[in-house]
Protein backbone atom coordinates (compact mmCIF):
# COMPACT_ATOMS: atom_id res chain seq x y z
CA UNK A 1 0.00 0.00 0.00
CA UNK A 2 0.75 3.84 -0.10
CA UNK A 3 1.81 5.86 2.73
CA UNK A 4 0.00 9.01 3.75
CA UNK A 5 1.36 10.60 1.36
CA UNK A 6 -0.04 8.59 -1.54
CA UNK A 7 3.32 6.77 -2.42
CA UNK A 8 3.71 3.42 -2.96
CA UNK A 9 5.55 0.40 -3.79
CA UNK A 10 3.44 -2.71 -4.39
CA UNK A 11 0.39 -4.00 -5.11
CA UNK A 12 1.42 -6.45 -2.19
CA UNK A 13 1.20 -5.02 1.22
CA UNK A 14 2.96 -5.11 4.55
CA UNK A 15 0.42 -7.24 7.25
CA UNK A 16 0.65 -3.41 9.08
CA UNK A 17 -0.50 -1.51 5.96
CA UNK A 18 -3.34 -4.50 5.51
CA UNK A 19 -4.17 -4.09 9.27
CA UNK A 20 -4.46 -0.04 8.55
CA UNK A 21 -6.64 0.07 5.35
CA UNK A 22 -9.65 -2.28 7.00
CA UNK A 23 -9.64 1.16 9.60
CA UNK A 24 -11.47 3.07 6.76
CA UNK A 25 -12.04 0.36 4.45
CA UNK A 26 -15.82 -1.49 3.67
CA UNK A 27 -17.98 -3.68 6.02
CA UNK A 28 -14.98 -6.91 5.75
CA UNK A 29 -12.12 -4.75 5.09
CA UNK A 30 -11.01 -5.85 8.02
CA UNK A 31 -11.34 -9.75 7.78
CA UNK A 32 -8.30 -9.30 5.30
CA UNK A 33 -5.80 -8.22 7.47
CA UNK A 34 -6.86 -10.84 10.40
CA UNK A 35 -7.05 -13.54 7.70
CA UNK A 36 -3.13 -13.28 6.53
CA UNK A 37 -2.02 -13.46 9.91
CA UNK A 38 -4.03 -15.70 11.64
CA UNK A 39 -7.24 -17.90 9.66
CA UNK A 40 -9.06 -20.31 11.78
CA UNK A 41 -9.45 -23.59 10.83
CA UNK A 42 -12.04 -24.11 8.77
CA UNK A 43 -15.48 -24.82 10.49
CA UNK A 44 -17.02 -28.57 10.15
CA UNK A 45 -19.74 -28.64 7.27
CA UNK A 46 -22.02 -28.94 9.78
CA UNK A 47 -24.92 -27.33 6.77
CA UNK A 48 -23.03 -27.82 4.27
CA UNK A 49 -21.75 -24.47 4.02
CA UNK A 50 -20.19 -23.78 0.68
CA UNK A 51 -15.86 -24.02 1.31
CA UNK A 52 -15.71 -21.71 -2.15
CA UNK A 53 -14.19 -17.98 -1.73
CA UNK A 54 -16.38 -15.49 -3.27
CA UNK A 55 -15.73 -12.97 -5.78
CA UNK A 56 -15.24 -9.42 -6.34
CA UNK A 57 -16.97 -8.23 -8.89
CA UNK A 58 -14.73 -5.62 -10.25
CA UNK A 59 -16.85 -2.68 -8.78
CA UNK A 60 -15.02 0.89 -8.06
CA UNK A 61 -13.90 1.50 -4.21
CA UNK A 62 -14.33 4.96 -2.56
CA UNK A 63 -12.74 7.39 -4.21
CA UNK A 64 -11.54 9.84 -1.12
CA UNK A 65 -11.14 13.62 -1.85
CA UNK A 66 -8.29 14.60 -3.69
CA UNK A 67 -4.97 15.16 -1.00
CA UNK A 68 -6.83 13.42 1.46
CA UNK A 69 -5.89 9.67 2.23
CA UNK A 70 -9.09 8.49 3.94
CA UNK A 71 -7.74 7.04 6.86
CA UNK A 72 -10.59 7.33 9.75
CA UNK A 73 -8.52 5.05 12.63
CA UNK A 74 -10.29 3.60 15.11
CA UNK A 75 -8.57 3.64 18.60
CA UNK A 76 -9.50 -0.13 20.22
CA UNK A 77 -10.09 -0.80 23.50
CA UNK A 78 -7.31 -2.56 25.09
CA UNK A 79 -7.72 -6.41 25.14
CA UNK A 80 -8.81 -6.08 21.85
CA UNK A 81 -6.78 -6.66 19.07
CA UNK A 82 -7.24 -9.25 16.52
CA UNK A 83 -5.75 -11.80 18.21
CA UNK A 84 -7.17 -11.30 21.43
CA UNK A 85 -10.19 -11.59 19.15
CA UNK A 86 -9.04 -15.53 18.08
CA UNK A 87 -8.56 -16.48 21.48
CA UNK A 88 -11.77 -14.77 22.54
CA UNK A 89 -13.69 -16.92 19.21
CA UNK A 90 -11.83 -19.79 20.12
CA UNK A 91 -12.62 -19.77 24.01
CA UNK A 92 -15.58 -21.65 23.71
CA UNK A 93 -17.73 -19.25 25.12
CA UNK A 94 -21.20 -19.11 23.07
CA UNK A 95 -21.39 -16.14 20.47
CA UNK A 96 -24.18 -17.29 18.77
CA UNK A 97 -27.11 -16.72 21.77
CA UNK A 98 -28.51 -20.22 20.87
CA UNK A 99 -26.30 -22.55 22.48
CA UNK A 100 -24.78 -24.21 19.96
CA UNK A 101 -27.98 -24.41 17.87
CA UNK A 102 -28.34 -23.72 14.41
CA UNK A 103 -31.46 -22.54 13.19
CA UNK A 104 -33.07 -21.27 9.92
CA UNK A 105 -32.99 -17.84 9.79
CA UNK A 106 -36.57 -16.00 7.94
CA UNK A 107 -35.66 -12.68 6.37
CA UNK A 108 -38.50 -11.02 9.01
CA UNK A 109 -36.26 -12.58 11.81
CA UNK A 110 -33.03 -11.47 10.38
CA UNK A 111 -34.79 -7.75 10.43
CA UNK A 112 -35.31 -7.87 14.35
CA UNK A 113 -31.62 -7.87 15.04
CA UNK A 114 -30.60 -4.31 13.65
CA UNK A 115 -29.17 -2.82 16.79
CA UNK A 116 -25.61 -2.22 18.62
CA UNK A 117 -26.22 -5.32 20.97
CA UNK A 118 -28.22 -7.23 18.52
CA UNK A 119 -26.90 -7.61 14.78
CA UNK A 120 -26.94 -10.35 12.94
CA UNK A 121 -25.94 -10.06 9.07
CA UNK A 122 -26.04 -12.25 6.30
CA UNK A 123 -23.54 -13.64 3.70
CA UNK A 124 -24.08 -15.48 0.99
CA UNK A 125 -27.01 -17.31 2.50
CA UNK A 126 -25.39 -18.01 6.13
CA UNK A 127 -26.23 -15.90 8.74
CA UNK A 128 -23.86 -14.56 11.79
CA UNK A 129 -24.21 -12.84 15.04
CA UNK A 130 -21.36 -10.36 14.86
CA UNK A 131 -22.39 -8.33 18.12
CA UNK A 132 -19.60 -9.91 19.93
CA UNK A 133 -17.01 -8.90 16.95
CA UNK A 134 -18.12 -5.10 17.33
CA UNK A 135 -15.58 -4.02 19.64
CA UNK A 136 -13.08 -6.09 17.56
CA UNK A 137 -13.18 -3.92 14.58
CA UNK A 138 -10.65 -2.03 13.55
CA UNK A 139 -13.04 -0.17 11.44
CA UNK A 140 -15.63 0.35 14.17
CA UNK A 141 -19.27 -0.52 14.73
CA UNK A 142 -20.75 2.05 12.53
CA UNK A 143 -18.87 -0.14 9.44
CA UNK A 144 -20.45 -3.26 11.00
CA UNK A 145 -23.75 -1.50 11.94
CA UNK A 146 -24.31 -1.35 7.71
CA UNK A 147 -24.81 -4.52 7.09
CA UNK A 148 -27.16 -4.64 9.88
CA UNK A 149 -30.07 -6.89 9.76
CA UNK A 150 -29.80 -7.45 6.00
CA UNK A 151 -28.09 -9.49 3.47
CA UNK A 152 -23.72 -7.99 3.28
CA UNK A 153 -23.27 -9.82 0.44
CA UNK A 154 -22.97 -7.04 -1.51
CA UNK A 155 -20.46 -5.31 0.95
CA UNK A 156 -18.72 -8.33 0.93
CA UNK A 157 -18.24 -8.68 -2.52
CA UNK A 158 -16.52 -5.47 -2.52
CA UNK A 159 -13.91 -6.85 -1.19
CA UNK A 160 -11.16 -9.24 -2.57
CA UNK A 161 -12.55 -13.19 -3.68
CA UNK A 162 -10.17 -14.81 -1.86
CA UNK A 163 -11.38 -13.35 2.16
CA UNK A 164 -12.05 -16.52 4.40
CA UNK A 165 -15.16 -15.01 6.35
CA UNK A 166 -16.25 -18.59 7.28
CA UNK A 167 -13.14 -18.95 9.12
CA UNK A 168 -13.08 -16.01 10.95
CA UNK A 169 -16.83 -15.90 12.38
CA UNK A 170 -17.30 -19.45 11.86
CA UNK A 171 -18.16 -19.18 15.82
CA UNK A 172 -20.41 -16.55 15.13
CA UNK A 173 -22.67 -18.62 12.92
CA UNK A 174 -26.38 -18.74 13.43
CA UNK A 175 -27.70 -20.58 10.61
CA UNK A 176 -28.81 -20.91 6.92
CA UNK A 177 -31.10 -18.25 5.43
CA UNK A 178 -34.54 -19.69 4.86
CA UNK A 179 -35.20 -18.99 1.25
CA UNK A 180 -34.85 -20.95 -1.65
CA UNK A 181 -31.70 -21.20 -3.82
CA UNK A 182 -31.65 -19.75 -6.86
CA UNK A 183 -32.68 -22.02 -9.46
CA UNK A 184 -29.24 -24.00 -10.89
CA UNK A 185 -28.59 -23.86 -14.73
CA UNK A 186 -29.29 -27.46 -16.11
CA UNK A 187 -26.28 -28.85 -17.82
CA UNK A 188 -27.18 -30.29 -20.78
CA UNK A 189 -26.20 -33.67 -21.05
CA UNK A 190 -25.58 -35.42 -24.58
CA UNK A 191 -26.99 -38.32 -25.00
CA UNK A 192 -24.75 -41.69 -25.83
CA UNK A 193 -24.10 -41.51 -29.67
CA UNK A 194 -25.12 -45.07 -31.60
CA UNK A 195 -22.85 -47.80 -31.63
CA UNK A 196 -22.94 -47.58 -35.60
CA UNK A 197 -21.51 -44.03 -35.44
CA UNK A 198 -18.35 -44.83 -32.92
CA UNK A 199 -16.30 -44.72 -36.21
CA UNK A 200 -17.38 -41.15 -37.37
CA UNK A 201 -16.83 -38.14 -35.29
CA UNK A 202 -19.98 -37.90 -33.45
CA UNK A 203 -21.90 -34.82 -32.65
CA UNK A 204 -22.06 -34.39 -28.74
CA UNK A 205 -25.01 -31.70 -28.56
CA UNK A 206 -26.95 -30.95 -31.23
CA UNK A 207 -26.07 -27.24 -32.55
CA UNK A 208 -28.05 -24.51 -30.79
CA UNK A 209 -30.14 -22.08 -32.91
CA UNK A 210 -28.51 -19.58 -34.81
CA UNK A 211 -28.85 -16.90 -32.16
CA UNK A 212 -28.10 -18.98 -29.19
CA UNK A 213 -24.64 -17.86 -28.01
CA UNK A 214 -23.89 -20.56 -26.07
CA UNK A 215 -21.10 -22.10 -26.65
CA UNK A 216 -21.11 -25.38 -27.52
CA UNK A 217 -18.48 -28.85 -28.24
CA UNK A 218 -18.28 -31.86 -30.50
CA UNK A 219 -15.40 -34.88 -30.30
CA UNK A 220 -14.46 -37.18 -32.66
CA UNK A 221 -11.80 -40.02 -32.14
CA UNK A 222 -8.91 -42.01 -33.98
CA UNK A 223 -7.74 -44.97 -32.58
CA UNK A 224 -5.10 -43.70 -30.93
CA UNK A 225 -6.49 -39.78 -29.89
CA UNK A 226 -9.28 -38.52 -28.68
CA UNK A 227 -10.13 -34.73 -29.89
CA UNK A 228 -12.72 -32.61 -28.28
CA UNK A 229 -13.60 -28.93 -30.16
CA UNK A 230 -15.18 -26.11 -28.29
CA UNK A 231 -16.62 -23.39 -30.43
CA UNK A 232 -16.73 -19.96 -28.88
CA UNK A 233 -18.93 -18.59 -31.18
CA UNK A 234 -16.53 -15.45 -30.40
CA UNK A 235 -13.05 -14.26 -31.36
CA UNK A 236 -10.21 -15.19 -28.78
CA UNK A 237 -8.01 -13.15 -27.02
CA UNK A 238 -4.23 -14.05 -28.43
CA UNK A 239 -3.06 -14.48 -24.64
CA UNK A 240 -5.42 -17.69 -24.80
CA UNK A 241 -8.14 -18.14 -22.22
CA UNK A 242 -8.14 -22.34 -22.00
CA UNK A 243 -7.83 -23.69 -18.68
CA UNK A 244 -7.38 -27.56 -18.10
CA UNK A 245 -6.95 -30.07 -16.11
CA UNK A 246 -6.51 -33.64 -16.36
CA UNK A 247 -6.15 -36.10 -13.57
CA UNK A 248 -7.16 -39.42 -12.46
CA UNK A 249 -9.27 -39.90 -15.71
CA UNK A 250 -11.09 -36.16 -15.37
CA UNK A 251 -11.02 -34.06 -17.67
CA UNK A 252 -11.94 -30.46 -16.55
CA UNK A 253 -12.03 -27.61 -19.22
CA UNK A 254 -12.59 -23.90 -18.63
CA UNK A 255 -13.04 -21.52 -21.32
CA UNK A 256 -13.24 -17.98 -20.27
CA UNK A 257 -15.41 -15.71 -22.12
CA UNK A 258 -15.37 -12.28 -20.87
CA UNK A 259 -17.67 -12.41 -17.30
CA UNK A 260 -18.73 -15.29 -18.41
CA UNK A 261 -17.26 -18.87 -18.44
CA UNK A 262 -17.94 -22.29 -20.25
CA UNK A 263 -17.08 -25.51 -18.85
CA UNK A 264 -16.73 -29.28 -19.47
CA UNK A 265 -16.49 -31.37 -17.16
CA UNK A 266 -16.76 -35.42 -17.36
CA UNK A 267 -15.16 -38.65 -16.52
CA UNK A 268 -13.30 -39.88 -19.41
CA UNK A 269 -14.39 -42.94 -20.93
CA UNK A 270 -11.11 -45.26 -21.01
CA UNK A 271 -7.55 -44.85 -19.43
CA UNK A 272 -5.81 -41.95 -21.40
CA UNK A 273 -2.31 -40.64 -20.99
CA UNK A 274 -1.48 -37.58 -18.79
CA UNK A 275 -0.46 -34.48 -21.51
CA UNK A 276 -2.75 -32.72 -23.05
CA UNK A 277 -2.25 -30.58 -26.12
CA UNK A 278 -4.44 -27.32 -27.23
CA UNK A 279 -4.64 -25.90 -30.57
CA UNK A 280 -6.54 -22.95 -30.93
CA UNK A 281 -8.10 -20.55 -33.63
CA UNK A 282 -8.43 -17.31 -32.21
CA UNK A 283 -10.02 -15.42 -35.40
CA UNK A 284 -12.76 -18.34 -35.37
CA UNK A 285 -13.03 -19.06 -31.82
CA UNK A 286 -12.10 -22.41 -32.02
CA UNK A 287 -10.46 -24.81 -29.29
CA UNK A 288 -9.35 -28.31 -29.92
CA UNK A 289 -8.15 -30.49 -27.11
CA UNK A 290 -6.30 -33.36 -27.80
CA UNK A 291 -5.34 -36.30 -25.53
CA UNK A 292 -3.90 -39.93 -26.34
CA UNK A 293 -5.39 -42.62 -25.39
CA UNK A 294 -3.55 -45.41 -23.16
CA UNK A 295 -4.58 -48.40 -25.34
CA UNK A 296 -5.85 -48.12 -28.92
CA UNK A 297 -9.79 -48.28 -29.90
CA UNK A 298 -12.90 -46.96 -30.29
CA UNK A 299 -14.38 -45.14 -27.84
CA UNK A 300 -18.56 -45.43 -27.42
CA UNK A 301 -18.69 -42.29 -25.56
CA UNK A 302 -16.85 -39.24 -24.59
CA UNK A 303 -17.20 -39.98 -20.90
CA UNK A 304 -19.52 -39.35 -17.90
CA UNK A 305 -20.68 -35.90 -17.03
CA UNK A 306 -19.83 -34.62 -13.84
CA UNK A 307 -20.97 -31.48 -12.17
CA UNK A 308 -21.72 -28.25 -14.08
CA UNK A 309 -20.68 -30.61 -17.45
CA UNK A 310 -21.80 -28.29 -20.15
CA UNK A 311 -22.48 -24.94 -18.26
CA UNK A 312 -22.53 -21.45 -18.92
CA UNK A 313 -22.23 -19.51 -16.28
CA UNK A 314 -20.66 -16.23 -14.39
CA UNK A 315 -17.11 -16.36 -13.73
CA UNK A 316 -18.05 -14.96 -10.22
CA UNK A 317 -20.21 -17.91 -9.93
CA UNK A 318 -17.40 -20.29 -10.06
CA UNK A 319 -15.07 -21.13 -7.42
CA UNK A 320 -11.16 -20.91 -7.87
CA UNK A 321 -9.94 -24.24 -8.71
CA UNK A 322 -6.22 -24.57 -7.28
CA UNK A 323 -3.76 -26.82 -8.84
CA UNK A 324 0.02 -27.64 -7.09
CA UNK A 325 2.33 -26.15 -9.19
CA UNK A 326 6.30 -26.16 -9.18
CA UNK A 327 8.65 -23.50 -8.31
CA UNK A 328 10.92 -23.29 -11.45
CA UNK A 329 13.25 -20.71 -11.54
CA UNK A 330 13.41 -17.39 -9.20
CA UNK A 331 15.09 -14.54 -10.85
CA UNK A 332 15.79 -11.65 -9.12
CA UNK A 333 14.89 -8.04 -10.51
CA UNK A 334 16.04 -5.72 -8.02
CA UNK A 335 16.69 -5.07 -4.19
CA UNK A 336 13.25 -6.75 -2.79
CA UNK A 337 11.84 -8.30 -6.40
CA UNK A 338 11.40 -11.29 -8.00
CA UNK A 339 9.76 -12.73 -11.09
CA UNK A 340 8.90 -16.71 -9.73
CA UNK A 341 8.38 -19.13 -12.42
CA UNK A 342 6.13 -21.95 -11.80
CA UNK A 343 5.07 -25.16 -13.74
CA UNK A 344 1.61 -26.44 -13.90
CA UNK A 345 1.32 -30.38 -13.11
CA UNK A 346 1.74 -32.73 -15.99
CA UNK A 347 -1.85 -32.40 -17.50
CA UNK A 348 -2.79 -28.65 -16.61
CA UNK A 349 -2.93 -25.68 -19.11
CA UNK A 350 -3.11 -22.50 -17.93
CA UNK A 351 -4.08 -19.49 -20.09
CA UNK A 352 -4.35 -16.58 -18.33
CA UNK A 353 -5.58 -13.80 -20.08
CA UNK A 354 -4.01 -10.22 -20.49
CA UNK A 355 -4.98 -7.72 -17.14
CA UNK A 356 -6.41 -10.82 -15.38
CA UNK A 357 -4.55 -12.76 -12.06
CA UNK A 358 -4.45 -16.19 -10.23
CA UNK A 359 -4.40 -16.76 -6.63
CA UNK A 360 -1.17 -18.03 -4.83
CA UNK A 361 -2.79 -20.25 -1.66
CA UNK A 362 -0.46 -21.71 1.21
CA UNK A 363 -0.41 -23.08 4.66
CA UNK A 364 1.73 -21.46 6.74
CA UNK A 365 2.00 -22.15 10.74
CA UNK A 366 -1.64 -24.04 9.80
CA UNK A 367 -3.03 -20.78 8.33
CA UNK A 368 -4.20 -20.51 5.18
CA UNK A 369 -2.51 -17.80 3.45
CA UNK A 370 -3.97 -16.52 -0.50
CA UNK A 371 -3.00 -13.42 -2.25
CA UNK A 372 -3.47 -12.71 -5.79
CA UNK A 373 -0.54 -11.82 -8.30
CA UNK A 374 -1.10 -10.84 -12.15
CA UNK A 375 1.11 -12.92 -14.85
CA UNK A 376 3.52 -11.14 -16.50
CA UNK A 377 5.58 -12.45 -19.39
CA UNK A 378 8.90 -14.18 -18.86
CA UNK A 379 10.22 -10.43 -20.20
CA UNK A 380 8.86 -7.14 -21.94
CA UNK A 381 10.13 -8.19 -25.08
CA UNK A 382 9.61 -12.30 -25.32
CA UNK A 383 7.13 -14.14 -27.55
CA UNK A 384 5.20 -16.17 -24.89
CA UNK A 385 3.41 -19.18 -26.81
CA UNK A 386 -0.13 -19.77 -25.47
CA UNK A 387 1.41 -23.48 -25.22
CA UNK A 388 3.59 -22.38 -22.31
CA UNK A 389 1.60 -23.03 -19.48
CA UNK A 390 4.42 -21.77 -17.32
CA UNK A 391 3.18 -18.37 -14.95
CA UNK A 392 5.97 -15.88 -14.47
CA UNK A 393 5.02 -13.70 -10.69
CA UNK A 394 6.83 -10.59 -10.30
CA UNK A 395 6.54 -10.18 -6.89
CA UNK A 396 7.71 -7.96 -3.76
CA UNK A 397 9.47 -9.94 -0.99
CA UNK A 398 8.72 -7.47 2.33
CA UNK A 399 10.69 -8.06 5.50
CA UNK A 400 7.38 -9.30 7.52
CA UNK A 401 5.05 -10.29 4.57
CA UNK A 402 4.01 -13.35 5.71
CA UNK A 403 3.37 -15.41 1.83
CA UNK A 404 5.91 -12.82 0.13
CA UNK A 405 8.69 -14.54 3.00
CA UNK A 406 7.51 -17.93 2.21
CA UNK A 407 7.88 -17.62 -1.24
CA UNK A 408 11.29 -16.13 -1.19
CA UNK A 409 12.40 -18.92 0.93
CA UNK A 410 10.70 -21.89 -1.34
CA UNK A 411 13.27 -23.98 -3.05
CA UNK A 412 13.55 -24.59 -6.49
CA UNK A 413 11.34 -27.57 -7.15
CA UNK A 414 8.95 -26.44 -3.73
CA UNK A 415 5.21 -26.59 -4.57
CA UNK A 416 2.37 -24.02 -4.44
CA UNK A 417 -0.91 -24.08 -4.66
CA UNK A 418 -2.04 -21.35 -8.20
CA UNK A 419 -5.59 -20.77 -8.62
CA UNK A 420 -7.33 -20.41 -12.32
CA UNK A 421 -7.49 -17.13 -13.26
CA UNK A 422 -9.51 -13.89 -11.98
CA UNK A 423 -10.58 -10.92 -13.33
CA UNK A 424 -12.44 -8.68 -15.13
CA UNK A 425 -10.91 -6.98 -17.21
CA UNK A 426 -10.93 -7.19 -20.78
CA UNK A 427 -8.96 -5.99 -24.70
CA UNK A 428 -12.62 -5.21 -25.89
CA UNK A 429 -12.48 -1.30 -25.12
CA UNK A 430 -9.24 -0.68 -26.50
CA UNK A 431 -10.62 -1.86 -30.57
CA UNK A 432 -11.32 1.54 -31.14
CA UNK A 433 -8.75 3.38 -28.98
CA UNK A 434 -6.19 5.53 -30.19
CA UNK A 435 -4.36 6.75 -26.56
CA UNK A 436 -3.90 4.34 -24.05
CA UNK A 437 -2.43 5.85 -20.56
CA UNK A 438 -1.68 3.16 -18.48
CA UNK A 439 -0.68 4.72 -14.57
CA UNK A 440 1.20 2.34 -12.11
CA UNK A 441 2.45 2.28 -8.99
CA UNK A 442 5.87 -0.34 -7.69
CA UNK A 443 4.12 -3.43 -8.89
CA UNK A 444 1.21 -2.14 -10.14
CA UNK A 445 3.08 -2.30 -13.28
CA UNK A 446 2.44 -6.05 -13.06
CA UNK A 447 -0.72 -5.83 -15.19
CA UNK A 448 0.54 -2.88 -17.35
CA UNK A 449 3.32 -5.35 -18.91
CA UNK A 450 1.36 -7.45 -20.76
CA UNK A 451 -0.61 -4.71 -21.85
CA UNK A 452 1.76 -2.77 -23.20
CA UNK A 453 2.78 -5.76 -25.07
CA UNK A 454 -0.75 -6.33 -26.43
CA UNK A 455 -1.07 -2.52 -27.43
CA UNK A 456 1.66 -2.18 -29.50
CA UNK A 457 1.13 -5.79 -31.42
CA UNK A 458 -2.83 -6.32 -31.56
CA UNK A 459 -3.98 -3.08 -31.75
CA UNK A 460 -3.01 -0.94 -34.94
CA UNK A 461 -5.34 1.94 -33.89
CA UNK A 462 -3.49 2.59 -30.62
CA UNK A 463 -1.23 5.48 -31.98
CA UNK A 464 0.04 6.10 -28.49
CA UNK A 465 0.65 4.09 -25.61
CA UNK A 466 2.35 6.32 -22.02
CA UNK A 467 3.25 4.46 -19.29
CA UNK A 468 3.08 7.17 -16.17
CA UNK A 469 5.37 4.42 -13.79
CA UNK A 470 5.49 5.74 -10.11
CA UNK A 471 8.18 4.34 -7.39
CA UNK A 472 10.43 5.57 -4.30
CA UNK A 473 13.38 5.78 -6.08
CA UNK A 474 15.56 4.65 -8.86
CA UNK A 475 16.47 1.12 -7.74
CA UNK A 476 12.67 0.14 -6.95
CA UNK A 477 11.87 1.03 -11.07
CA UNK A 478 11.25 -2.57 -12.58
CA UNK A 479 12.58 -3.78 -15.72
CA UNK A 480 13.42 0.31 -15.71
CA UNK A 481 15.94 -0.79 -18.63
CA UNK A 482 13.84 -3.15 -20.81
CA UNK A 483 10.98 0.14 -20.75
CA UNK A 484 13.28 2.44 -21.60
CA UNK A 485 14.92 0.46 -24.42
CA UNK A 486 11.09 -0.51 -25.84
CA UNK A 487 10.50 3.27 -25.64
CA UNK A 488 13.45 4.34 -27.83
CA UNK A 489 12.78 1.39 -30.30
CA UNK A 490 9.30 2.06 -30.62
CA UNK A 491 7.96 5.69 -31.68
CA UNK A 492 3.82 4.53 -30.34
CA UNK A 493 5.65 4.00 -26.54
CA UNK A 494 6.48 6.45 -24.28
CA UNK A 495 7.38 6.28 -20.52
CA UNK A 496 7.79 8.43 -18.05
CA UNK A 497 9.36 7.71 -14.46
CA UNK A 498 8.04 9.57 -11.23
CA UNK A 499 10.14 9.52 -7.67
CA UNK A 500 9.34 10.46 -4.43
CA UNK A 501 12.65 10.12 -2.83
CA UNK A 502 15.11 10.98 -6.01
CA UNK A 503 18.74 11.27 -5.68
CA UNK A 504 20.58 14.47 -6.28
CA UNK A 505 21.03 13.39 -9.64
CA UNK A 506 17.57 12.58 -11.08
CA UNK A 507 16.45 14.75 -14.05
CA UNK A 508 12.76 13.27 -14.19
CA UNK A 509 9.77 13.90 -12.73
CA UNK A 510 9.43 14.09 -8.99
CA UNK A 511 6.40 14.09 -6.58
CA UNK A 512 3.37 12.06 -6.67
CA UNK A 513 0.19 12.20 -8.51
CA UNK A 514 -1.97 14.91 -8.44
CA UNK A 515 -4.41 17.09 -10.66
CA UNK A 516 -1.66 18.90 -12.26
CA UNK A 517 0.80 16.16 -13.45
CA UNK A 518 -2.20 13.59 -14.90
CA UNK A 519 -3.21 17.31 -16.44
CA UNK A 520 -0.12 17.13 -18.35
CA UNK A 521 0.47 13.97 -19.30
CA UNK A 522 -3.10 12.33 -19.54
CA UNK A 523 -3.91 14.34 -22.60
CA UNK A 524 -6.75 14.26 -25.13
CA UNK A 525 -5.68 15.35 -28.30
CA UNK A 526 -8.84 16.38 -30.74
CA UNK A 527 -10.46 12.83 -32.27
CA UNK A 528 -9.17 11.01 -29.97
CA UNK A 529 -10.63 8.60 -28.12
CA UNK A 530 -8.90 7.49 -24.73
CA UNK A 531 -8.65 4.82 -22.71
CA UNK A 532 -6.77 5.29 -18.65
CA UNK A 533 -5.51 2.42 -16.33
CA UNK A 534 -4.53 2.30 -13.34
CA UNK A 535 -2.86 0.00 -10.69
CA UNK A 536 -1.51 0.23 -7.15
CA UNK A 537 -2.34 0.06 -3.92
CA UNK A 538 -6.00 0.83 -3.17
CA UNK A 539 -5.45 4.62 -1.48
CA UNK A 540 -3.24 5.53 -5.08
CA UNK A 541 -5.95 3.97 -7.33
CA UNK A 542 -8.49 5.87 -5.53
CA UNK A 543 -6.79 8.96 -5.71
CA UNK A 544 -6.08 8.73 -8.87
CA UNK A 545 -9.18 7.62 -10.21
CA UNK A 546 -11.20 10.15 -8.56
CA UNK A 547 -8.48 13.02 -10.58
CA UNK A 548 -9.17 11.56 -14.01
CA UNK A 549 -13.28 11.27 -12.85
CA UNK A 550 -12.68 15.28 -12.64
CA UNK A 551 -10.86 15.64 -15.23
CA UNK A 552 -13.38 14.15 -17.83
CA UNK A 553 -12.59 11.02 -18.26
CA UNK A 554 -15.95 8.65 -18.25
CA UNK A 555 -16.68 5.22 -16.05
CA UNK A 556 -16.34 3.23 -19.79
CA UNK A 557 -13.31 5.08 -20.38
CA UNK A 558 -11.14 4.26 -17.02
CA UNK A 559 -10.10 0.65 -15.62
CA UNK A 560 -8.83 0.13 -12.42
CA UNK A 561 -7.27 -2.97 -11.40
CA UNK A 562 -7.78 -4.31 -7.86
CA UNK A 563 -6.44 -7.53 -7.16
Amino acid sequence: MMSDDNQIDSEEESEEEISERGRNGSFFSTLVSGFLRNCLRSAPNMLNIPTQAFPAPGSQQRVAPSGQSGRNKVALKPGHSLMDWIRFAKSGKDLTGLRGRLIEVTQDELQKHNTRDDCWTCIRGMVYNVTPYMDYHPGGEDELMKAAGIDGTELFDQVHRWVNYESMLKECLVGRMATKAPAVIKAIIPPPPPTGLALAPPMSVAPPPDKDSRPRYDWFQTDVTVHLVVYAKRRIPSSGCTNIDLEAGVLRVQVLLGKMSYMIHLRLSDEVEGNVSVHTSFSVGKIQVTIRKQTKGKWTSLGQPLEFHNTFLRRKDRAPYYRDCVLLSKTEVNHNTYVFRFQPPRGSVRQVPVGQHVYLKANIQDSEVVRPYTPVDQSLSSNTSVQDSDLYLMIKVYPEGVLTQHLKHLNIGDHISVSSPEGTFSLRPLRDVTHLYLIAAGTGFTPMARLIRAALQEFDSIGQTKLLFFNRGEDDILWRRELSELAANNERFQVEYVLSEPPESWTGRTGRVDELMLKDVVVRPDGSKCFVCVCGPSAFTELTIGLLKQQGFSEEELHAFQG
